[in-house]
């Protein structure tokens, strides 16, 4: 009788793992499953149950005989979306969480709404190059407050804060000089302050004289070089959320001024600065405490940040960096680049357009996505975006205006835990949790008898297929191991280590028992490791209808050879002048030549990488010439491989070859190459030049002349020395003398002096 059963339990028969069996089975997208018990065919592999469903019906097999797992979706919170701001935490995204129990390979699609409430609350922040160059800038700035509480999409609820920079006081970016550092910028300009990283100036408020008064406090300071640390600013007004006063519900948002470019991760090692930046708050007395330790934040480290807390920039920049800012602008999402005036009076003009342009695109995007997931958004809005993986666009969307996004999530493997993703819109802090997990088990009926008819009575049914009893193997358990142990029997059905029965049998009482092909043809082999399908095709034809395929090599019929036997056998192509094949160095396949190691197509005559054989055959060349040399009494051997002929003269100038031998004469010969590899003529010059022998007399008299010289030198040497050592003592002796004759005057007027 048909019974309803899965593949639950199931115990491998290809050496595998049962909860990788069921995979390969149960789990492959698009994929059902058989279980009806009988369904296989004798050697046919279980997995033949796991097929489409057409395949399926057309093999026989009834629809309600077919299990098919399906996908479950369960929202568990959806809040309605919230109609205006009120002191509550508005509701701008639906739903807020849903649990998926997905197939892995099925894709499932829900919807996701989004409504931007009207009077939802802004924080701006204000963070401003103090450098030299924006002295001008500061003094409307001033006024900025006054001015943006008057505009009227957000007057409703706004704060606004105030931050300064310049960049980091070391060299080479500051003037490290003492009064430099206190007075930085031109010493005719009176109002500077002492040069600093950044400085955290207002918090969020909603007072426009406190934002006055604070702004106007401000002075400008300076640096030395042209890019400034916006970027060091940027990172601690994001993560330092206390610090500046963020709200947990408002649009964020960061205004950077500058008229110059910025530095970044890597920039801090010309000043020394190792250690990378920490992406954390360091701020103190409301200056930032790690500016001259910590290298600048990357570009990545800012975005993710910014992103993490909800933050936009608005870039208002000059326009001689306006290429710069919009190159930065596409690396961080959901940000705008404005240009400035010479003197920032556009900034709240400019302000307001790019508040515009981000509250009125809404793009849907997620955080911490699984590995094996994949999610696709499809925008439902009057100006959609194209269906995207990454992200969905919707542009020009108006405040309390309701869009929605076709989300289509899918898992490509199974996964062992539940795991969660968020699905959130970019600057907005409202977020959508999706739970994951998967379907990976198949449901079956299975009977409750243990020892079941089916499997001989030596194991149970799961799903259709066999699950043994202890002692037993094979598709039905009709295998008893004895003594040997599961593990060896396979072992023996394992080809160098490798897989059993290479995937295309199964392993029975320690034999192989090979599977059909698609084509009804078994594989075979010991290890089922051949099949007659996959031959070398040619004119689509296997093994070009010319022969048969065996164990994957095309054996030719008679008359044709080849890799796919697709050429007649033919020599005609091969054949040189001399009436031989390929010279003898190469063989003749499909009418051309296949040359030996070295040898050039089309005939094989010459070898351009062989060594040079005026070298190699000298040993010969010189024994069968001139019976001399290292092969003296063995010539024999080079009588083999060489015709020689003693010649007086060459008849025709061509090319010789000219080596010296083991007596040191020169020998002048000719070689051609005969047919074979190791096959020469020789023709070989019967006169040697060798060199005149050295003159006995010559040599002996020479030797005796020159001891003669060098003897006689040697004299002469001894004589000098001595010559130079006398006449030292010689002129020492008559100093001597000198020196005793006024001694002796001297004491004879002494002695006529006492007489008088």
């Amino acid at each position: 009788s048909l019974l309803s059963l899965g593949l639950k339990g199931v115990l491998l028969l290809n050496g595998l793992h049962r909860k990788c069996y069921r995979q390969v089975l149960c789990l492959l997208w698009s994929f059902f499953l058989l279980f009806l018990q009988n369904f296989t065919k004798a050697g046919e592999q279980e997995a033949a149950r796991c097929d489409t469903r057409a395949q399926l019906i057309k093999r026989g097999c009834k629809l309600d005989e077919i299990i098919s797992p399906k996908n479950n979706l369960t929202i568990v919170k959806e809040d309605p979306l919230s109609l205006s701001f009120s002191q509550q935490e508005p509701v701008q995204l639906r739903p807020q969480k849903i649990n998926l129990r997905l197939r892995p390979g099925l894709s499932t699609t829900f919807s996701v709404s989004f409504k931007r409430v009207q009077g939802y609350p802004v924080d701006l922040y204000y963070l401003m190059d103090l450098s030299y160059s924006m002295k001008d800038d500061l003094e409307n700035v001033k006024e900025l407050g006054q001015d943006l509480f008057k505009y009227e999409l957000i007057i409703i609820s706004t704060t606004i804060g105030f931050g300064a920079f310049v960049d980091k006081t070391v060299l080479p970016y500051t003037n490290t000089n003492e009064k430099k550092l206190q007075k930085p910028c031109d010493e005719n300009y009176q109002q500077c302050q002492a040069a600093f990283g950044y400085r955290h100036v207002l918090s969020m408020t909603k007072s426009e004289v406190e934002f006055k008064s604070k702004v106007t406090e401000q002075s400008i300071s300076g640096n030395l070089d042209s890019p400034e640390g916006s970027l060091d600013a940027m990172m601690q007004a994001a993560v330092c959320g206390d610090k500046i006063g963020w709200r947990n519900s408002s649009t964020r948002l960061i205004v950077l001024t500058t008229d110059a470019g910025f530095h970044m991760a890597g920039d801090g090692k010309l000043a020394g600065i190792l250690e990378p930046n920490d992406e954390h708050c360091h701020m103190k007395n409301n200056l930032y405490t790690k500016s001259t330790e910590m290298d600048y934040p990357s570009v990545g480290q800012l975005a993710m940040q910014l992103a993490k807390n909800n933050i936009q920039p608005i870039f208002a920049v000059t326009q001689n960096v306006e290429i710069v800012y919009k190159q930065l602008q596409q690396m961080i999402p959901n940000s705008e680049v404005g240009v400035l005036s010479k003197n920032s009076d556009n900034v709240v003009k400019l302000i307001q357009d790019a508040y515009h342009k981000l509250s009125s695109k809404v793009t849907l995007t997620h955080v911490n996505l699984p590995a094996n997931v994949s999610v696709v958004y499809t925008p439902k809005c009057a100006h959609a975006g194209p269906a995207m993986a990454s992200e969905g666009v919707c542009d020009k969307v108006g405040a309390g205006q309701e869009i929605s996004f076709e989300v289509t999530v899918t898992v490509a493997s199974c996964m062992e835990n539940t795991e969660s993703f968020t699905i959130r819109p970019q600057g907005i802090k409202d977020t959508l949790t999706v739970t994951l997990s998967t379907n990976c088990e198949c449901e079956c009926e299975d009977p409750k008898n243990s020892n079941h008819p089916h499997c001989k009575g030596k194991g149970r049914v799961s799903c259709g297929i066999c699950s043994c009893s202890e002692g037993f193997v094979g598709q039905f358990c009709e295998c008893s191991i004895g003594d040997k142990d599961e593990h060896s029997l396979r072992a023996s059905c394992q080809r160098n280590n490798g897989t059993e029965c290479e995937g295309q049998g199964d392993c029975v009482c320690g034999r192989c028992q090979c599977h059909t092909t698609e084509s009804g043809s078994s594989y075979h082999g010991d290890f089922c490791e051949c099949d007659d399908e996959h031959c070398e095709k040619s004119h689509n034809k296997l093994c070009g209808g010319n022969g048969k395929c065996n164990c994957g090599k095309c054996e030719c019929f008679q008359g044709y050879e080849g890799s796919a036997c697709q050429c007649r056998k033919s020599s005609a192509g091969c054949q040189t002048p001399n009436n031989t094949v390929c010279y003898g160095r190469g063989t003749c396949k499909c009418d051309q030549c296949e040359c030996d190691e070295g040898y050039q197509r089309p005939k094989c005559h010459e070898c351009l990488g062989c060594p040079d054989p005026c070298q190699t055959k000298l040993n010969c060349i010189e024994c069968l010439g001139f019976d001399s040399g290292p092969f003296k009494k063995n010539c024999g051997a080079c009588s083999k491989s060489i015709y020689h002929e003693m010649v007086d003269q060459f008849p025709i100038t061509s090319k010789q070859c000219h080596q010296k031998d083991t007596e040191g004469c020169w020998i002048t010969f000719k070689l051609e190459q005969l047919v074979g590899k190791d096959n020469y003529k020789a023709e070989i010059l019967k006169r040697r030049d060798c060199p005149e022998p050295p003159s006995v007399t010559a040599i002996i008299g020479g030797s005796i002349a020159s001891v003669a010289v060098i003897g006689i030198l040697l004299l002469m040497l001894i004589k000098l020395f001595i010559y130079m050592k006398d006449l030292k003592e010689y002129r020492k002796f008559e100093n001597e003398k000198k020196k005793s004759k006024w001694a002796e005057v001297t004491n004879i007027v002494k002695d006529a002096s006492v007489k008088w």
